[in-house]
């Protein structure tokens, strides 16, 4: 666990500003494998995008709880999916509301989620050895 400290929320802030892009390019990429890039990449950058903005706000939570945390919350997203009230197809109509919440339950989802997590999970973890020394 880590104490608040510049350089790990620099290191942080730069790691999302770098994830950011990737992530929203999944959704624009037209090659080879685009379904795969589109629609299941994207879940993976999603994920590690979440664990470096936890990690940058719950600066004492190991890497691993909060791999662990966002992993339950994505997937609590997901099944969120499958409700379709009034109100949450009115978010979902935003850009920003769709990217974040979803429209469509898909349970191959959940592999590329873990492995967000994952990749998430030791990113940060890199990102706290780098700022103890």
């Amino acid at each position: 666990m880590k104490s608040f400290n510049k350089k790990r929320i620099a290191v942080l802030l730069l790691s999302i500003l770098f994830i950011v892009p990737l992530g929203l390019m999944t959704k624009l990429y037209g090659g080879p494998g685009q379904n795969w890039v589109n629609y299941y990449l994207g879940g993976v950058f999603y994920e590690i995008f979440f664990c470096l903005v936890a990690a940058l706000f719950f600066h004492t939570v190991g890497p691993w709880k909060i791999a662990g945390w966002v992993f339950v919350f994505t997937a609590l997203l997901e099944f969120l999916q499958l409700y379709h009230p009034a109100w949450l197809i009115s978010l979902r109509g935003f850009r920003l509301g769709h990217l974040l919440l979803g429209s469509s339950y898909n349970a191959w989802d959940f592999p590329y989620y873990l492995l967000g997590c994952v990749l998430g999970g030791l990113w940060v973890y890199g990102i706290n050895r780098y700022c103890d020394h």
